[in-house]
């Protein structure tokens, strides 16, 4: 979920947002509710749609970056690893699942995977290692080469610039005691602020300057549909742009007057809170749950193992197995 808009081919050097990137599917094929509304937590940049596959399953379960060397195991080895994931997640040790037990793990799958990014970002950018970040160290580091005077023509430095003015006000804000210094969760605040209320809006103000093309700080239906689509020449308009132009009227613009203020932008971007873990901890039994008693056992689980961790453990090849201590 990237609150970048259109700087993210610039700043492909710094992936800020890693988990909340919203901007990385393709705008064609993805409305904006998928593109820009922050859910807390995201479990997966993949839709949630079993039509299409399970990769939003596969990542949930095991973790983004654990789902990854999943994908390289043979069926033997994901059983194995299968098994030793459920004896963690089994915290009774009674040899089921229970919905408590695999909503718990689904939370500490989605926050180690943020404080893995927060870590790594917290090493290159804390270079004195005081233990602290400061604005003059994330700037120099992200932006130093590209500010510099021998570097690129006006207008693109100055589009720099407008990027260091932006990070600067995030910066501040994340930045509580206003000390100039950021702790490791002030910078967690920095780096994935759809997480934390007072960051909220920071999120806002950068979502309407992203789409906002006209300045009047609002967004309205054209600007609200050219985020996502552009019609070219002879191209007939697709089926989903005609329902997010009803979308934009029916319920975007609460009051009617054309536009999105930033009250109604935050309304889209920042919804009420939803325990995504819950609900998806409660598909994955209704989804594997063989007897229907309401917990997993690990036959059940290995009886849906394409289904949690990845279909394409079934076509490994000749792919090398990589050691993971995790498990």
């Amino acid at each position: 979920m990237c609150l970048r808009g259109n700087r993210k081919g610039k700043m492909m050097l710094m992936p800020l947002l890693g988990t909340v990137s919203l901007l990385l599917a393709v705008a064609v094929a993805v409305p904006s509710q998928e593109k820009r509304v922050h859910h807390h937590g995201d479990l997966s940049d993949h839709p949630h749609d079993d039509a299409q596959g399970y990769q939003f399953d596969h990542e949930a379960f095991l973790g983004k970056e654990e789902a990854k060397t999943f994908d390289q195991l043979t069926p033997e080895e994901s059983k194995e690893k299968l098994g030793k994931i459920v004896d963690r997640i089994d915290t009774d040790g009674d040899g089921h699942i229970s919905h408590g037990e695999l909503h718990q793990w689904i939370k500490h799958r989605q926050n180690r995977y943020i404080q893995e990014d927060v870590d790594k970002q917290w090493k290159e950018f804390d270079l004195n290692n005081d233990g602290q970040v400061s604005w003059g160290e994330y700037k120099n580091k992200t932006y130093g080469y590209f500010l510099d005077e021998k570097f690129g023509d006006g207008d693109e430095k100055s589009s720099y610039k407008s990027m260091v003015s932006r990070d600067e006000r995030r910066f501040k804000t994340a930045d509580r005691n206003a000390d100039g210094m950021a702790t490791k969760e002030e910078m967690t605040a920095f780096l994935h602020p759809e997480l934390y209320d007072h960051m909220k809006d920071v999120v806002v103000k950068e979502t309407i300057e992203d789409i906002d093309l006209n300045g009047d700080g609002l967004i309205n239906l054209e600007e609200y549909i050219g985020d996502m689509f552009s019609l070219e020449d002879g191209e007939t308009e697709p089926e989903w742009v005609t329902t997010e132009k009803k979308q934009f009227v029916d319920f975007r613009d609460l009051n009617k007057d054309g536009a999105l203020d930033a009250a109604e932008v935050a309304t889209w971007i920042l919804p009420g809170e939803i325990d995504h873990a819950d609900n998806e901890a409660r598909h994955l039994i209704h989804e594997t749950d063989r007897d229907k008693d309401g917990r997993l056992s690990l036959s059940e689980i290995l009886d849906k193992m394409e289904f949690l961790s990845g279909s394409s453990i079934t076509d490994y090849g000749n792919l090398m197995t990589k050691p993971h201590d995790e498990f």
